[in-house]
Parts: C-alpha cells; sequence; structure tokens
C-alpha cells in the first residue's frame, strides 16, 4: 500500500508483524473453533448487472488489478492508499476509461474505513501488505460489502477465523485472488484429472521459488515492507500459489481436506549474502536479522491419505516455479516446463506433451476469453481470466469460485509451518474451517 521509502513506516509493520506472530501460538490448539456459524458454501451472489468496486492499495498490483477490472467494464466508484499521488493515478485510469472520477481516500492508514462504509459498494478489492488485509477485509464485510483480498488472505491463524466467522455472520463473501488457479495449464490438467486421465489422485508437489532479493531490498513496492516478515519467524512465508491449483486437483474442501503437516527449513543464508554484496554499510537494512530459512519444506497429509510436498523460497537465485505437480494410478503432471507421462503412452519411459489434451479439455474459460486474457498481461492471462470469472459470478448471480474457506486453507499452512519448525517438524493439525461440511459438496466450478 505504501510506497515511500520510511525507516517509521517500515519499523511500525514489523512491530504489528511481531504482535500477530504472538497470536498464532495461543491459537494453533484450537482445530475445531467453537463459534457456530451459517455457512457460506455454495452460497450466490446476489445477481447485480453493474457490480460497483472500491479498491484499497493502488501500488504495482493493485494498479493492474484495477486495469483489469476496469478493461472488463467494471464500475470503480473509490480508489484508498496512504501515498496521494498512487490514488490520483489509480483515478486518473479510471476516468480514461470513460467512467466518472472516483472519490480518493488519502487521509492517513485508517481512512479505508471511510470508503467501506459508502453505500454505493458492492465489492472491495485489497491489495496492501499483508498485516492489512485483514482489518480492510472485515471493515469490508461488517460494512455490507464483499471483500476480494490479494495472497495471502491473512497471515495468523487468529485472522483467518476472524474472516471465516464474519463472511458466516455477514453473508458476505470473502475470497482470496488467487490467480494461479486459472492459469491456462492449470485449468486444462484441472479438467483432465477431473476426467480420470492420471487415474485416482495421490500425491501433489507445489511450490513458491522465486528469486525476490532484488524486489525484497528495494526502496519502494514491496522491497518497504516484504523483507520485514523474514525477521520475525520461520517457516512457509507464502504458500498459495503453489498450493491452490494442486488443492483444487485434490478437491480439498469438496470430498477432502487437509489433515496435518510437518515442516522443516534450511538456515537462512540467502538474504545475508545478498545484503553483504548489494548493500552499503550504514544502511538501516544492516540491523537486520533474517531468520527465515531460506527453503522451507512441508509435508501435508489429507483426511484421505493423499500427500502434498509444499516448498517456499524467495532468497535466492533460482528459475521461476511453483512445480504444480499431481500423481495417480495412471499417470504423472510436472510443471517447469509443462509434461505429462500416462501409462502407455508412446515413448516408454520418457515424457510427453500437453499438446494432444488441449482439444479436448482445455477450459471454457479459456476456449471463450484466452485470445483477449492472452494479449491483456497479468501472468500469461490469469489474471484477466480471474477476474473475467469473478464479474460473471457477481453478475450472474452465481457462487464464487473459491470461497473463503478455501482462502484460509491455503493461507494457513503459513502459521502451522512456523509451529512445526519450532517444534522440531512435530506434525500440527489443520483447522476445519468448513466445520465439518468438507466432504458435503463436489469439486471447485472452475
Amino acid at each position: 500500500m505504501t510506497d515511500t521509502p520510511s525507516r517509521r513506516q517500515f519499523l511500525q509493520l514489523g512491530a504489528m508483524a511481531t504482535a500477530a506472530l504472538k497470536l498464532d501460538h495461543s491459537a494453533l490448539a484450537d482445530a475445531v473453533h467453537p463459534t457456530p456459524g451459517r455457512s457460506m458454501i455454495d452460497t450466490p451472489f446476489a445477481a447485480t448487472k453493474d457490480p460497483r468496486f472500491g479498491f484499497i492499495g493502488v501500488g504495482g498490483r493493485g494498479t493492474n488489478l484495477l486495469q483489469w477490472f476496469l478493461a472488463q467494464n467494471a464500475q470503480v466508484v473509490a480508489i484508498c492508499d496512504v501515498v496521494p499521488e498512487k490514488a490520483e493515478h489509480a483515478g486518473q485510469l479510471v476516468t480514461k476509461a470513460g467512467q466518472k472520477a472516483p472519490e480518493l481516500y488519502t487521509k492517513g492508514d485508517h481512512d479505508y474505513e471511510s470508503l467501506t462504509k459508502r453505500s454505493d459498494i458492492d465489492m472491495v478489492v485489497i491489495a496492501t501488505p499483508w498485516d492489512w488485509h485483514t482489518p480492510m477485509a472485515l471493515s469490508a464485510m461488517e460494512n455490507g460489502k464483499h471483500a476480494a483480498v490479494e495472497v495471502p488472505l491473512a497471515y495468523t491463524l487468529e485472522d483467518l477465523w476472524k474472516l471465516v466467522d464474519t463472511s458466516e455472520s455477514t453473508r458476505r463473501h470473502c475470497i482470496m485472488l488467487e490467480e494461479c488457479c486459472y492459469g491456462y495449464t492449470e485449468t486444462l490438467v484441472l479438467n483432465m484429472v477431473r476426467k480420470g486421465v492420471l487415474g485416482q489422485i495421490l500425491y501433489g508437489e507445489a511450490a513458491y521459488l522465486h528469486d525476490l532479493r532484488q524486489e525484497m531490498f528495494s526502496s519502494k513496492g514491496e522491497g518497504l515492507w516484504r523483507r520485514a516478515f523474514h525477521t520475525l519467524s520461520d517457516g512457509n512465508l507464502y504458500p498459495t500459489h503453489g498450493l491452490g491449483p494442486v488443492a483444487n486437483y485434490m478437491s480439498i474442501n469438496r470430498g477432502d481436506r487437509f489433515d496435518y503437516l510437518v515442516s522443516m527449513s534450511t538456515p537462512a543464508r540467502g538474504l545475508a549474502a545478498y545484503r553483504e554484496a548489494n548493500t552499503p554499510k550504514g544502511d538501516p537494512k544492516w540491523i537486520e536479522k533474517y531468520i527465515d530459512g531460506d527453503l522451507n519444506t512441508s509435508l501435508i497429509k489429507t483426511a484421505n491419505g493423499l500427500t502434498i510436498t509444499l516448498k517456499h523460497d524467495v532468497s535466492n537465485p533460482q528459475p521461476y516455479s511453483r512445480i504444480n505437480m499431481i500423481g495417480g494410478t495412471k499417470g504423472v503432471f510436472a510443471d517447469y516446463p509443462p509434461r505429462i507421462y500416462v501409462d502407455g503412452q508412446e515413448g516408454k519411459e520418457e515424457w510427453g506433451t500437453l499438446d494432444s489434451y488441449k482439444k479436448e479439455y482445455e477450459s471454457p474459460l479459456w476456449a471463450k476469453e484466452g485470445a483477449m486474457a492472452s494479449t491483456s498481461g497479468g501472468h500469461g492471462g490469469m489474471d484477466f481470466i480471474m477476474i473475467y470469472r469473478l464479474l460473471q459470478c457477481m453478475r450472474e448471480g452465481l457462487p464464487p469460485d473459491m470461497d473463503v474457506y478455501d482462502g484460509a486453507s491455503w493461507s494457513v499452512p503459513a502459521p502451522l509451518s512456523k509451529t512445526s519448525v519450532a517444534q522440531g517438524s512435530a506434525p500440527v493439525k489443520f483447522p476445519d474451517f468448513t466445520r465439518g461440511s468438507w466432504n458435503k459438496r463436489n469439486g471447485c466450478s472452475i
């Protein structure tokens, strides 16, 4: 949300994250939340021909989201950012799209509360630093708006339960904007899994392997806040990009659920080495101590006995990968690059391509909107498809593809992995955010 270099802001965020971290350990024993709630599973949006949006946070990611919403004729009525120049630039994008100038909210950290109290907004889009996701989403729902939140949905178990409880009590959706579930390959493979191409599913692998050292040491954008989390705890700080698609392949919260995990980390060396090579002595960054292990590996067991290997490393030089592997009794798919092996295929034990599967298993969303998505940018078009589908669900009165329970389930490995690592890789149980309803519906509707 902030884009102005400020040591004070960085330290304030660190203090907030430290306080939030303390909540993890008091809440982790609460595997079954006692508060009863009326489930949001399969709850449709109220059909709204022209849904109206407010945006909180229009830095790099927020501005990109705004542009993709505007490209699909979404009505934007209000914008909030603590940096006035960012809000003003976003407002200009709205007017250039032929819409009325949006109201701007730039009067400090809590001016978003004025935005969420407006009566002319249907959904609030939140693209801010992680610690702000929960208070902003809560404010949106408590004021009658749906919330669409950047990843991760929240950073502590306590906050995730707050979002689930509030979504149920207000009857407003709180969805996580996990674009990786909408990629061409991910939706293609999801259809193949549904049709049994890989047989009965047994295991998956997921990751976020991304060299973010330069970005995290920048004096703008995510460099102002993201690095702080590496000084606070040791675990998987960012699980959802890789885990979301694999969870869909396995019908998590739709016939299966995450049961428990064990987690371990390597030493924390990458960020300190990068600082040594690139940061002048005397820079405030030199007082930081990085404790998050460079590579965190977690093993997840599901209620139905499936396994997932989940990895996180943003501190070392490497090609980008989410691994995106799913295997079953008839074959296996793995990504980066995409390749498949199905029992009996030509080439003996060599990988094959997906080419022969595309015609039969391509997602209807990509078949219809793929050309536009591919030319509109956004991680190969997946952002465009995600927003197209969200707007379609709102306009036609459909349930969202992924709900608050999915966002919470995919985000919670962050606090759970910290606890497991701190306890010598001890098993840690997942909470059941669905309160026992995980086996009462079919697969996601992408």
